[in-house]
């Protein structure tokens, strides 16, 4: 009868160890899976903590390195010019070590709005094999922004996020520089400049009172190649009516290298303002 009970007690000691042995190695095999938590998960941890004084108070030690990496993060949008209003993500496939997630975005740099979707797809046990990017999809308003449009469509193409942050940033520092610049002149010389596609556009127009069809075109345009260089290009454009005088024309006809010269020279603003001071004082 003892030896019985001695043997069930065995029995039950063996059953444990080998419960322990399985919950061992199940959690060894989904110790890497352990850290990647959904939305939901956390939000359903979070409630069931909430009568955890502990849960709602930030190690002591984790604060100043948080307050940093908001500092970080701040600086950061402030240099580049790139700000995030809203941010979501979603698991779509999880086998294995290979997680695919779907991430959603939108935000602004300077004045241009901007959302996003893609798909990031992660190899969890092998750490030389970086991020993959795909199905990316930007949304942003173009309009009549021909360089942005074309901008927006290469970089969906490359699917490189970096670049395209980069690119924007700098894409959109000229794109407020020239914004900015037509503005200040359509000020300045309301009768004398027009600007027949508005502050966005990528034209200005100079026009002489004292001959009449005679007008100066600056064309600026902001291209950005398939590597992501942003790079702005100005020209001048005259347009002469039939009736300009011989030597007027002679003169305007060197116009373009004329105002390439000055933009080297002088930059972008004084050769505008000197091309405008030249018709305005024709006589």
């Amino acid at each position: 009868m003892e030896n019985d009970i001695y043997q069930v007690y065995e029995d039950e000691i063996h059953s444990l160890e080998e419960e322990i042995e399985m919950l061992t190695q199940k959690f060894e095999n989904n110790e890497q899976e352990s850290t990647f938590y959904s939305d939901e998960e956390i939000q359903v941890s979070g409630k069931s903590h909430q009568g955890d004084s502990k849960w709602h108070e930030s190690p002591p030690d984790l604060k100043p390195e948080l307050e940093c990496l908001k500092s970080d993060l701040s600086f950061l949008m402030k240099f580049t010019g790139i700000w995030f209003t809203n941010y979501s993500k979603e698991t779509v496939e999880k086998t294995g070590n290979k997680i695919i997630q779907k991430h959603r975005l939108s935000g602004n740099c300077c004045s241009l709005p901007f959302q996003m979707e893609f798909q990031l797809l992660e190899i969890q046990d092998d750490e030389s094999i970086p991020a993959v990017v795909t199905d990316l999809s930007i949304i942003m308003e173009c309009g009549e922004y021909s360089d942005l449009s074309k901008f927006v469509s290469c970089a969906e193409e490359q699917g490189s996020l970096l670049q395209f942050f980069r690119s924007l940033s700098f894409f959109a520092e000229w794109y407020e520089h020239r914004k900015c610049t037509f503005q200040h002149f359509k000020a300045k010389y309301p009768d004398i400049v027009r600007l027949p596609a508005g502050s966005s556009g990528d034209y200005l127009v100079i026009r002489s009172h004292e001959l009449s069809g005679f007008e100066l075109i600056i064309v600026w345009k902001i291209y950005v190649d398939e590597e992501g260089r942003v790079t702005p290009v100005l020209d001048l454009l005259p347009r002469i009516p039939a009736q300009a005088l011989e030597d007027k024309v002679t003169t305007v006809e060197n116009g373009p290298q004329c105002f390439r010269s000055m933009l080297h020279l002088l930059g972008i603003e004084a050769s505008i303002e000197n091309l405008i001071q030249s018709v305005s004082m024709e006589k």
